[in-house]
């Protein structure tokens, strides 16, 4: 047996399934493509880990679709034989959307259930039973809870994305899920980056579960080509629009919704035309950016973090992190939506002084010293080396903060103590003077009665 799987045609797929991938130009399968396609063909459990952008949704769509081919069975009517769970709306449209790519020369039925969207065509398509399922936990649980689908039939469910619906708060929906499956079913786990929580997870629902992982877990690909910018706040506007004069293709995260709204007229009025995606926009809104992206009909995204994970477009040249994500984990997340289908890609984040524990943090995370560049008043750059976060001068200018603090509030106590205590003194004399006067008055009157 060959240790390398050179074509897709080794992994044993069906003719259909790989004349659908060498029509959308992919030869040679990725390593987790290689690794995780047979075992899933067996029947394994699986927990599998690999860097954002290997190509972990064909790896999974693949086999699904090779099975549907070969076992011509047909789902009853609410249920579904594949359910895939996934933690947003984008990723599950992704998903939907991979599968129709790859399933094209295969008969097979499939909806997206997910929020934002009609119950009433997604109870419609679920009564006729379908091969696949792609779900939202919330949705899937609304449906569930009101009898429109039964999971009892269910052979094949797939967590993607794991740690995000962790981070999400889904783990008990998730346990609720995975609880109304029937025994012998297979079981995947996948995601970028496995915490502890996720790993749980899996000692709790998998049964003997193989783990497939490509490169270090939480590390970037190699092909990005990453950039810290040291800035000051007020310069990250004037900064972004500099990065983005010529870019081919860039994706914009911001912290908030209203900050990527900001942004969007910021860089309109600077002569760049962009977009923004996120929670506040209804999911029709957001899948026509997301297509005008794609479509090159307008070539900047501004996004928050819920996008991070559904954006799955091979081209995207750049990704600029205008605000320095607070979890370290969903910076491997944004910057993987670039360097995509082994292309080479940009990622430039702007840090200002309040963000330096993030970008410490992210360094920790990807066990890995990231080139820096200190943006001057004057516009020019400065390289900079070693540690920016330097634990000396880190905790001496924190101690010169709290000295300040302590000075001041040390003051205000004083001015305050001096001020009553003037008070108490000035009263006291008063009263001092009152008794004074009675002790002479009642002395004057004593003397004239003896005389």
């Amino acid at each position: 047996m060959r240790n390398i799987l050179e074509e897709f045609k080794d992994l044993g797929l069906t003719k259909r399934v790989i004349k659908a991938v060498e029509k959308e130009n992919y030869k040679t399968p990725t390593l987790i493509q290689q690794k995780l396609i047979p075992k899933m063909l067996d029947g394994r459990d699986i927990v599998g880990t690999a860097q954002t952008g290997t190509g972990k949704t064909a790896a999974f769509v693949l086999p699904l679709l090779h099975r549907l081919e070969e076992g011509k069975r047909r789902a009853k009517p609410r249920t579904c034989t594949n359910l895939i769970v996934v933690p947003t709306r984008e990723l599950a449209t992704q998903i939907f959307q991979n599968i129709s790519i790859y399933g094209k020369f295969i008969l097979h039925s499939k909806t997206v259930i997910m929020g934002g969207a009609k119950a009433s065509a997604q109870i419609k398509a679920l009564a006729r039973g379908l091969d696949i399922v792609i779900a939202t936990p919330g949705r899937l649980e609304d449906h569930l809870s009101t009898k429109n689908i039964f999971l009892n039939y269910t052979s094949t469910v797939i967590l993607d994305e794991a740690d995000q619906m962790m981070d999400l708060g889904f783990y008990p929906a998730i346990r609720r899920i995975m609880n109304l499956l029937p025994e012998g079913r297979q079981t995947l786990l996948l995601t970028a980056t496995m915490p502890k929580q996720v790993r749980d997870l899996a000692n709790e629902f998998l049964i003997n579960p193989i783990d497939v992982s490509i490169g270090k877990q939480s590390k970037p690909i190699e092909k990005i080509n990453q950039k810290i910018l040291l800035a000051d706040k007020p310069m990250k506007k004037k900064l972004l629009v500099e990065i983005l004069n010529g870019v081919f293709k860039a994706i914009v995260f911001t912290k908030t919704k209203h900050g990527a709204d900001k942004i969007v007229r910021y860089l309109r009025d600077n002569g760049l035309e962009s977009i923004a995606i996120h929670g506040n926009k209804s999911q029709g809104q957001r899948q026509r950016s997301l297509d005008m992206f794609k479509k090159d009909k307008i070539n900047i995204l501004v996004a928050t973090d819920i996008a991070a994970r559904g954006i799955d477009i091979d081209d995207v040249s750049h990704v600029v992190n205008f605000d320095m994500p607070n979890v370290p984990e969903s910076y491997v997340h944004r910057i993987g939506r670039t360097a995509r289908a082994g292309n080479d890609g940009v990622a430039i984040s702007l840090c200002d002084n309040s963000e330096m524990v993030h970008l410490k943090d992210i360094e920790k995370l990807i066990n890995q010293k990231l080139s820096k560049e200190k943006v001057m008043e004057d516009g020019t750059r400065k390289e900079v080396f070693g540690d920016i976060m330097d634990e000396k001068e880190f905790s001496l200018s924190k101690k010169k903060r709290n000295s300040r603090s302590r000075h001041k509030n040390k003051s205000f106590k004083e001015k305050k103590f001096n001020k009553s205590k003037s008070e108490f003194v000035k009263e006291g004399t008063k009263s001092n003077s009152r008794i004074n006067k009675k002790k002479k008055d009642k002395k004057l009157k004593a003397r004239l009665q003896r005389s």
